[in-house]
């Protein structure tokens, strides 16, 4: 599990930025160190098939020598940290009206096919930007400047997430983005980012067909997360042994709030409603923003 392994130590490097993050108070190894003795180690669950079982303890995981309550408190201490950090971030994007989007998947689900697709789409009339998280490489953030969008590349070295510190670093080279769309396309990774808020208005979790039904009940955290699932690349369902239902139906069993979007980026199926989909809750976190700014005003006559 990697708010308990240190998966981010080492250094984070920001495309544009000389700051360097080595954030050892929360991911420094030394600090888990502890007496043995101490360790109150979790036996694993073993059923009858001989199946290993190494989530079932309080902290729904294992690390060698730590015990199950020193692994919760590592985890709050982490978890903790990085939500003051996406507390800030969002009060950052909602003082500037930006609507965030956490865009979250395995490799190679066609994520930053469909962001390059919804950027072609909506650039011209909305303001746009990117925050790009990959371990290494600006290949993504490279596709997306194609476009003519701002990105800002994220490598994150050994890490397998973006947490709320980096995005804040980086958006502070985002300027001009008032009232605009700003995309965080995660590392690619089913696990870890599901535990980091960064301070967007919603995780969108976007599943390849190719990638099989069952992945909800595999990856449960992240479609857990997430408020909208989008099922990618349906162009290729008639190739494939792909039961669509059923794999809503996991998605649900995991998250009954999840909302399901089918489309293919590379055809354009069903990008339409997807675009609906981002104009719609932009328009109501607006209006938000709007209601809010109403009862400040409201609230300072009534003190004249």
């Amino acid at each position: 599990m990697c708010t308990v392994c240190g998966c981010a130590e080492g250094e984070v490097r920001i495309e544009g930025d000389h700051h360097h993050h080595d954030d050892a108070a929360v991911h420094n190894h030394a600090h888990q160190q502890h007496n043995h003795a101490e360790a109150e180690v979790q036996a694993p669950a073993v059923n009858a098939e001989g199946d290993i079982h190494f989530g079932q303890g309080p902290a729904r995981a294992h690390v060698p020598g730590l015990s199950q309550s020193r692994m919760v408190q590592i985890e709050q201490d982490i978890l903790g940290k990085n939500d003051r950090y996406a507390a800030i971030n969002r009060a950052r994007f909602e003082a500037g009206s930006i609507f965030t989007l956490n865009l979250v998947s395995s490799p190679g689900s066609g994520k930053t096919t469909l962001l390059t697709e919804t950027l072609h789409r909506i650039s011209q009339k909305r303001r746009c930007a990117v925050i790009e998280g990959d371990q290494q490489t600006a290949n993504d953030a490279d596709r997306i400047r194609e476009t003519g969008v701002r990105a800002i590349q994220v490598n994150t070295g050994k890490g397998c997430h973006l947490d709320a510190h980096m995005v804040g670093h980086a958006a502070e080279h985002l300027d001009e983005l008032e009232g605009g769309l700003l995309f965080i396309e995660n590392v690619g990774n089913l696990v870890c980012p599901a535990a980091f808020d960064l301070g967007e208005a919603h995780k969108v979790a976007i599943l390849s067909v190719t990638e099989g039904e069952d992945k909800p009940l595999k990856y449960p955290d992240m479609f857990f997360a997430a408020d909208l699932m989008i099922l990618n690349k349906v162009d290729l369902l008639p190739y494939l042994d792909f039961d669509t239902e059923q794999c809503i139906a996991y998605a649900r069993q995991v998250n009954p709030q999840i909302q399901v979007l089918q489309l293919s980026a590379r055809s354009g199926e069903g990008m339409e409603q997807w675009i609906d989909w981002l104009e719609a809750k932009r328009g109501r976190l607006l209006q938000c923003r709007i209601d809010q700014l109403n009862q400040q005003i409201q609230q300072l006559q009534a003190l004249l």
